[in-house]
């Protein structure tokens, strides 16, 4: 039986009082990091943007289970946005621990063929690169001070598709690599007291990808050498993983795809 929807009430044993913020947390990876984190001690910050009445309601859901958790609504794309998110939650905290910096975009509602770069227009590019790589900057710029007082740790979520994969567009991959590289950067700018890494999804069942073509899907899944779709869930445990363990673990990308990358 998958048991992949129900591992978020596991154990993991998170050491004394810790808070996270988690960006782009309203549906999917987010929340799933969210809800791994607070039913195991810790107080979250759940960003989410401050129309998208999905984060709101998962508040609210959360907290009538008794857990440590509140919203900070914000768009991260947007500098004064982002920093103003940032210093209010932090400040609510009292403290931060662990930033995850999960908040992005497709900018399409199915992928982009790599032949039709003609609509991938400047208005695109703008923001899928303001919101997919500069986001994390301005998050982790805006934390910076919090995270080395407590030791903490960053987590960006990168893609497949900033390696070698084609992702949903050109522009997409572009900020997917980028993001990989700004991890091994902010890893070096702020070693000794702050661990800064990546995971980097293959398909994931998603609202997004819900809305792909069934063929598409199940091409994904065929290609995978676990032959199923990767969870919320799965890349979640991940990100949990290199936020609370991993002491010697910095500058990386943890590829989550079920194999998708080794082919067949």
């Amino acid at each position: 039986m998958d048991r992949s929807s129900e591992r978020a009430d596991e154990e993991i044993k998170i050491p004394g009082a810790r808070t996270a913020i988690v960006t782009g947390a309203a549906s999917g990876i987010g929340l799933a990091v969210v809800e791994l984190l607070a039913r195991n001690g810790v107080e979250v910050a759940l960003n989410h943007l401050l129309d998208d009445t999905r984060g709101t309601v998962e508040v609210a859901r959360l907290q009538a289970e008794g857990l440590s958790l509140f919203s900070a609504p914000g768009d991260v794309s947007d500098s004064n946005d982002a920093e103003k998110m940032m210093s209010s939650a932090i400040q609510r905290l009292k403290r931060l621990d662990y930033l995850v910096n999960n908040a992005g975009t497709a900018a399409t509602s199915t992928p982009i063929p790599l032949g039709e770069s003609d609509r991938l227009d400047e208005a695109f590019w703008s923001t899928i690169l303001s919101t997919n790589l500069v986001a994390s900057f301005r998050c982790v710029r805006a934390a910076a001070a919090a995270l080395k007082e407590s030791g903490g740790a960053v987590v960006n979520t990168a893609s497949i598709g900033g390696l070698d994969s084609a992702g949903s567009s050109i522009a997409y991959s572009a900020s997917k690599a980028a993001l990989i590289n700004l991890t091994k950067n902010l890893a070096r700018a702020l070693s000794l007291r702050v661990r800064v890494n990546a995971v980097a999804p293959g398909y994931v069942e998603s609202p997004w990808t819900s809305a792909w073509p069934a063929e598409k899907r199940e091409a994904f899944i065929r290609a995978s050498l676990l032959e199923r779709a990767c969870t919320p869930v799965d890349v979640a445990e991940v990100i949990v993983f290199l936020c609370t363990r991993g002491a010697m673990i910095t500058g990386q990308t943890i590829v989550v795809d079920g194999g998708f990358m080794l082919g067949r």
